[in-house]
C-alpha cells in the first residue's frame, strides 16, 4: 500500500467515526507494537481543541468484534462506577467513541478495523519507570482496576488470545517441543530442559486452585506494564488503566505476578549476564503496596497468600515460553540476535531461583501489609 493510499483510508475511518467538532488533522501516535494508533484533532464550535485517538487493530491477532464487545462491556461497567464513586470518568478510564451508525468499530473498504478513544488529556504514560513512585502508582492503578471491576462477571468476557495464563496448556507444549526437537536444540539446553521439570507440580498449582474454587475468577489486564497506565501530570497518581486488548477472565495473582517478574527484576529481560539479575524486595514491597492499596479490600484471603506464588508462576511460565519458542525455531517472539530467546529463557529462570530464595520473605511482605 503506497503512503496516499494508507492516508485515504485513515481518512475513511475518520469519516466514518462520531468525532465531536471540525477535523483538523491527524499524526502517528505512541509506541505500540501491534495496533497502529494516531493523535486525531477537531476544534469545537467555541474554537477550543479536543483530540481522540485512532487506532487500526491487529485482526490477525485479535478478533475485533469479540476484542471491542469484552472493551464495551468493561468500560461502560468501570464508567458507572466511577461515576457513583464521584470520579471523573471521562479521565479515569477509556471511553469508546462510536461510529456513526453507532457501533464500537469501523471496518473499511479494505477489510482493516478501526476504533477510537477520547484522549486523556493532562496525563502521560512512561516506558520505564523514572522514579519508583511511578512503580507504586502503576500498582494503585492496576489494584483499583480490580477492585472496581469485583463484581463484574468476568465469564462474559470473551479470551481474546485463550489459554492465554493456562500454565498446564503451556507446559504441554513445552513437552511437545521437548520430543519433537524441530531444530535439533534441546541436546545443547538440557540442563534449561530439568529446570522446568523439576518445577513440574508448580505448573498447575494455581489452576486446580481455580478448577475447585479456591481462587475465583477475575477480570484481568494481562498485561500490567508500567506503560498501560496514564499518570496525572499535576498529581503524579495513577489515573488510568488503558490498553484493555487482553482484558479477560482470569486469575488476580497473575495481573500482580507479571509486574513483579517485569518491574522488580534488577535486570533487563533478556540480559546475559546473570549475575545482574535478582528480585528487588524493596520495588517488591512497593508494588504489593500499592496494589493492596488499590484493591481497598477485595481479595480473598487465598488471593492474598497466592499473590507470592503468583510471581513465582508467572516468570517461570514466561521463561517456559521463550524457551519453547527457542526449541521450535524462533517462530513466536521477535529476536533480535541468535539466541535471544535463549538468552531471554535464563533470565526469566535465574528471576525464579532467587524468589524460591526470597519466598518466605516475600510471604511475609504480604502479610504485614495485609495484617493476615
Amino acid at each position: 500500500m503506497t503512503r496516499a493510499e494508507a492516508c485515504a483510508k485513515i481518512q475513511e475511518a475518520i469519516e466514518a467515526i462520531d468525532f465531536k467538532g471540525e477535523y483538523i488533522s491527524y499524526k502517528q501516535y505512541g509506541s505500540g507494537h501491534i495496533n497502529d494508533t494516531f493523535l486525531v484533532r477537531f476544534q469545537r464550535e467555541d474554537g477550543s481543541i479536543i483530540k481522540y485517538i485512532l487506532q487500526r487493530m491487529n485482526h490477525h491477532i485479535f478478533n475485533p468484534a469479540q476484542l471491542m464487545e469484552n472493551i464495551c462491556n468493561v468500560t461502560s461497567f468501570l464508567r458507572e462506577k466511577i461515576e457513583k464513586t464521584g470520579g471523573n470518568p471521562d479521565r479515569e478510564t477509556m471511553n469508546v467513541i462510536p461510529t456513526k451508525d453507532g457501533k464500537s468499530y469501523f471496518k473499511d473498504s479494505i477489510g482493516s478495523y478501526w476504533r477510537a478513544y477520547i484522549y486523556i488529556e493532562g496525563a502521560t504514560s512512561f516506558d520505564k519507570v523514572e522514579k519508583p513512585e511511578d512503580f507504586y502508582q502503576s500498582a494503585v492503578a492496576f489494584g483499583r482496576f480490580q477492585n472496581l471491576l469485583s463484581d463484574f462477571k468476568a465469564d462474559i468476557l470473551h479470551e481474546t488470545i485463550v489459554d492465554f495464563h493456562n500454565t498446564p496448556k503451556r507446559f504441554e507444549t513445552f513437552k511437545e517441543a521437548v520430543e519433537k526437537d524441530v531444530c535439533s536444540r534441546a541436546s545443547s539446553v538440557q540442563e534449561e530442559i530439568d529446570f522446568v521439570m523439576k518445577r513440574a507440580e508448580d505448573m498447575k498449582v494455581c489452576m486446580e486452585m481455580l478448577d475447585n474454587g479456591d481462587l475465583p475468577l477475575r477480570v484481568t489486564h494481562n498485561d500490567t506494564k508500567l506503560n498501560n497506565v496514564m499518570i496525572d501530570n499535576e498529581t503524579g497518581k495513577g489515573l488510568c488503566v488503558i490498553d484493555l486488548d487482553t482484558v479477560m477472565p482470569g486469575l488476580s495473582i497473575f495481573d500482580f505476578g507479571d509486574s513483579i517478574r517485569f518491574g522488580a527484576n534488577t535486570a533487563v529481560e533478556d540480559e546475559k549476564d546473570l549475575s545482574k539479575v535478582s528480585l528487588d524486595l524493596n520495588l517488591f514491597e512497593q508494588y504489593a503496596a500499592g496494589f493492596l492499596e488499590g484493591c481497598n479490600g477485595s481479595l480473598t484471603d487465598n488471593e492474598l497468600k497466592m499473590l507470592p506464588i503468583g510471581a513465582k508462576i508467572m516468570t517461570l511460565e514466561c521463561g517456559m515460553r521463550f524457551l519453547t519458542d527457542y526449541l521450535q525455531g524462533d517462530v513466536y517472539f521477535n529476536i533480535h540476535r541468535p539466541e535471544h530467546n535463549l538468552d531471554r529463557c535464563r533470565t526469566q529462570f535465574k528471576l525464579v531461583e532467587d524468589m524460591e530464595v526470597k519466598m518466605d520473605q516475600m510471604h511475609e511482605i504480604i502479610k504485614e501489609l495485609s495484617g493476615k
